[in-house]
Order: structure tokens, then C-alpha cells, then sequence
């Protein structure tokens, strides 16, 4: 169970974080199906990679489930290079594709059709489809309440001593990772549906903005960021 204050803090920090930044209006994505290639090719490396490489993709006229499954894999690899790790992910996101255009003929709502849990775990045994990414994929494409966690939400976790019972320590962690998004589902679900969703999208949206620009890995700026009010009393600051 969420205890009351950790659930206050954490809707707290919604307000104080789209006060400073606005609603963000994530994913950056054209398409769901757009959306669903950034969630993959997005691992290990800054959006920015991303979108160069989706503009290849997009310039070549092959960003749809079947053309792209019928690039050969070097070829893929190429136009997904600023990406990085371009041959891994070239590999993860033909295995997306495959599954995507061999089992459900393309169509992204049946890919997504189902209980949430259900299709979690189908994404999930995708090869290279972690938690983070099929949550994403869930979260942002398919429309599914699924919240994400990514490094980003572990650094500010930590450092407002909000980790169940402050074990969070390791961003590869499985058990981490299930914890902390059993935990953020279950104190930030007062709303439900649609607005339910769009919290969500935007929260973790929020809490990207804050990892990146305030709460980072080296120098974090506390005394700058949104959320220096939760911090707990005995919190060392950095400027």
C-alpha cells in the first residue's frame, strides 16, 4: 500500500512540474506506428539520434510495417545509424516487425487489442522489448494505461527518498523497475479513461523534462528545479 504521503508528494510533483514546463504533448510521434519505431530506437541514446534516423526513414518512404520488413537488414541498419547501436536495433526492430506484420497483418489495434496485462507480456516476448519499451509502446501507441519508468524517474525517486522503501538502486533492475511502476500506478490513479491517459503520457513526460534539465546524473541543479520543495529536509542540494 502507497502510503498517504508518498501518494500526496507524488501528485504534488505532477503540479509543480507542468507548472514549470506545460503540458508536453509526448510522444513526438506522427503515427502510432511512428511512435512505436522512437520507442525502440530510442534505448541508449538522446531523441535527437531518433529523429534523425526516422527522418531517413521517412525520406526513403519506407517508414510503414510491410516496406519496412522487406528493407534488408544491412539496408535498415544504414538509414537507423545516427540511432546508434544501429545493427542491435536493426535485429530488436525487425523482430517488432515480424511479429507485428506476420501475426497481426500489420494492424497495430490488433497487436494492441486485449486485456493490458496480456498485451504486456506479448510485447515482452518480442526480442529486445524490455519493460520500458513495451510500456512505452503501450502507453503511447496503444492507448493503454501502462506507466513508464526510465532512468529519469529513478534519479528523482531516489534523491526524494520516494523508491519503495529506498531499495530502487539500479536502472537494470527488473524487481526496481515493477516496483516503482506499481507504485506510481497506484498513487496516481484518481483519474480515470481518457484523462487518466493523458496524465500518465504527460507525468512521465514531465518527469524526463526534470532528469534532464535539473535532477541529472552530475551537477544537478536542485535549487533551480520545480520539485526542490519535496525534497526531504536532510536532502545535500547541488547548485
Amino acid at each position: 500500500m502507497v502510503s498517504p504521503k508518498t501518494q500526496k508528494a507524488l501528485r504534488r510533483a505532477y503540479e509543480l512540474m507542468r507548472a514549470r514546463f506545460g503540458h508536453q504533448h509526448w510522444w513526438p510521434g506522427e503515427t502510432p506506428f511512428e511512435v512505436c519505431v522512437g520507442a525502440i530506437l530510442t534505448q541508449n541514446t538522446a531523441w535527437t539520434n531518433v529523429e534523425r534516423a526516422i527522418a531517413n526513414l521517412k525520406a526513403a518512404r519506407v517508414l510503414e510495417p510491410e516496406k519496412l520488413l522487406a528493407l534488408p537488414e544491412p539496408k535498415l541498419a544504414e538509414l537507423i545509424r545516427p540511432a546508434g547501436y544501429f545493427n542491435v536495433k536493426a535485429r530488436r526492430l525487425r523482430s517488432f516487425l515480424r511479429v507485428l506484420v506476420e501475426t497481426f497483418g500489420g494492424d497495430l489495434d490488433r497487436l494492441f487489442a486485449g486485456d493490458t496485462s496480456v498485451v504486456r507480456e506479448r510485447l515482452l516476448a518480442i526480442h529486445g522489448v524490455g519493460p520500458e519499451t513495451a510500456d512505452s509502446l503501450l502507453l503511447y501507441a496503444g492507448g493503454q494505461d501502462s506507466f513508464v519508468i526510465d532512468a529519469y524517474t529513478k534519479r528523482v525517486f531516489q534523491r526524494h527518498d520516494w523508491s519503495p522503501e529506498s531499495r530502487v538502486q539500479s536502472p537494470k533492475s527488473a524487481g526496481d523497475y515493477n516496483e516503482l511502476k506499481w507504485l506510481c500506478e497506484s498513487a496516481l490513479s484518481q483519474k480515470s479513461g481518457a484523462a487518466r491517459l493523458d496524465y500518465w503520457q504527460d507525468y512521465h513526460a514531465q518527469l524526463v523534462m526534470v532528469g534532464k534539465h535539473f535532477c541529472r546524473k552530475r551537477a544537478p541543479h536542485c535549487n533551480e528545479c520545480p520539485l526542490k520543495p519535496l525534497l526531504p529536509k536532510n536532502a545535500r542540494m547541488a547548485d
